[in-house]
C-alpha cells in the first residue's frame, strides 16, 4: 500500500525538505512522513527545532570567524520519540544555508547510513529526497554484528571511538565540514549501561550541545553528569511519533558478560569480546548478512576496518565446501574477509 501526496498551493515541508508544487510524492507502506504546512502551530514542536537550527548556525559563524571547530551535537532519548526526524530536519536546514555538516548515525538497531548492526557517518551536501532520503556518495561504515549495543558494549565503545577518530580526520582536512559541524543520532537505550554509552560517546566526539528529547530524567542526569562546557537541552518529541511494536523493534537488554574465571586462561573478558573467532564453514553459517571488512588480511586490524558492503550466503554445497553468495557485485568480492552479523536475509518469491 502507498500514499501519495501533492502540494496544490502554498509552501510545505517534509523534515525540513520543501516540497516542490505539482509534484505527486508517493510514500511507501511504512513510511513515516509529516508534513509541515507555512501557518504557525501552537502544537507543533518544529518552532523550537527551527531555533535549535539557528542556534546551530550562530555557532558556525562563529567558529568561521574564530577558526574553530563548528558546533557538534548530540541527539538522545528513548526509543520513538523522534530522533532521527530532528536530526534529518536540522541537517536539511544547514545544507539549504550551503552548509556541508556530517550525520554520524550510531543507532545499530535501524541504521540511518547504512544496515542495522553497524554504524556510520557521512557529509550532507544536498537536502534529502522527500521520497528517497538523503544522498549517499561516500558514506564510512563500521562493523558492529549485533542490534543492540548491550550484546558487546566493550565492542560497541571501542567502535564509537573509532568513528570519533574517523570524523576528527575528515574535519581536520575538509574545512567546510569542519565549519558546519556534526549532528549525532544515537540509539534508544538511556537506561544502566545504555546511559554509559551516551557519556561515552559525549566524550569521544567532545560534543557542544545534547539535546535530550522528551525525557527529563535523562535531561536531569546529563546535566549532573556532563562538564558545563556542554549544552544540555530538552526538548519535545517529534510531532507524529508513533510508537512501534516490540514485533518491529527489538527492545536493548542488559546481558551480563562472563566472569574472567570462565575463559581461557590468561584472557579478560574484554578480551574475548574484541577478538576475531573463525567460523567453520556449514549451514549455520546460511542467511546471515555479512559484512566485507576492507582490512586486506586478519593481520590487519579487522576489527576498526571500516566496511565495503554486504553479503548473504543462500546456499551451502558441502561436497565442494562452498557457499551461493548473493552480493551487489559481480564475483570475485573484492575483499575475503568477512564478518557474521545478528541480522538474516531470506529471499522469499
Amino acid at each position: 500500500m502507498t500514499e501519495k501526496e501533492e502540494l496544490m498551493s502554498g509552501k510545505a515541508e517534509i523534515f525540513g525538505c520543501e516540497l516542490a508544487s505539482g509534484r505527486k510524492y508517493i510514500f511507501k507502506a511504512g513510511s513515516k512522513v509529516a508534513t509541515e504546512v507555512a501557518y504557525t502551530s501552537q502544537d507543533t514542536p518544529n518552532v523550537v527545532y527551527l531555533n535549535m537550527h539557528v542556534a546551530l548556525e550562530q555557532m558556525r559563524q562563529k567558529s568561521e570567524k574564530d577558526h574553530t571547530r563548528g558546533p557538534r551535537i548530540m541527539v538522545c532519548g528513548p526509543t520513538d520519540v523522534g530522533k532521527s526526524t530532528l536530526c534529518t530536519m536540522l541537517l536539511n536546514y544547514g545544507v539549504r544555508l550551503g552548509r556541508a555538516p556530517m550525520l554520524v548515525d550510531l543507532d545499530v538497531g535501524q541504521g540511518q547510513v547504512s544496515i542495522p548492526c553497524s554504524m556510520g557517518a557521512f557529509t550532507i551536501e544536498r537536502p534529502s529526497d522527500v521520497e528517497e532520503g538523503f544522498a549517499q556518495s561516500a558514506p564510512v561504515v563500521f562493523h558492529f554484528g549485533h542490534t543492540s549495543p548491550s550484546k558487546n558494549l566493550t565492542l560497541y565503545n571501542l567502535m564509537v571511538s573509532r568513528v570519533a577518530d574517523v570524523i576528527n580526520m575528515k574535519c581536520d582536512t575538509f574545512k567546510k565540514v569542519n565549519h558546519s559541524g556534526v549532528i549525532i543520532n544515537t540509539g534508544g537505550w538511556v537506561k544502566g549501561a545504555g546511559y554509559e554509552t551516551l557519556k561515552h560517546t559525549a566524550g569521544s566526539f567532545e560534543v557542544d550541545i545534547i539535546a535530550v528529547l522528551d525525557q527529563e530524567r535523562l535531561y536531569n542526569e546529563m546535566k549532573r553528569d556532563m562538564p558545563d562546557f556542554v549544552q544540555i537541552i530538552l526538548l519535545p518529541k517529534s510531532g507524529g511519533v508513533v510508537e512501534r511494536s516490540n514485533h518491529q523493534r527489538t527492545e536493548a537488554r542488559e546481558t551480563p558478560s562472563l566472569p574472567d574465571s570462565c575463559l581461557p586462561l590468561g584472557m579478560k573478558s574484554q578480551d574475548n569480546r574484541t577478538k576475531l573467532v573463525p567460523l567453520m564453514p556449514g549451514t549455520g553459517l546460511l542467511h546471515h548478512v555479512y559484512s566485507l571488512s576492507s582490512a586486506e588480511s586478519t593481520e590487519d586490524n579487522v576489527i576498526e576496518a571500516s566496511v565495503i558492503g554486504f553479503v548473504v550466503f543462500t546456499e551451502y554445497n558441502p561436497d565442494k565446501n562452498s557457499f551461493t553468495v548473493l552480493s551487489p557485485a559481480s564475483h570475485p568480492l573484492p575483499r575475503n574477509i568477512l564478518l557474521q552479523t545478528d541480522m538474516q536475509f531470506m529471499d522469499i518469491q
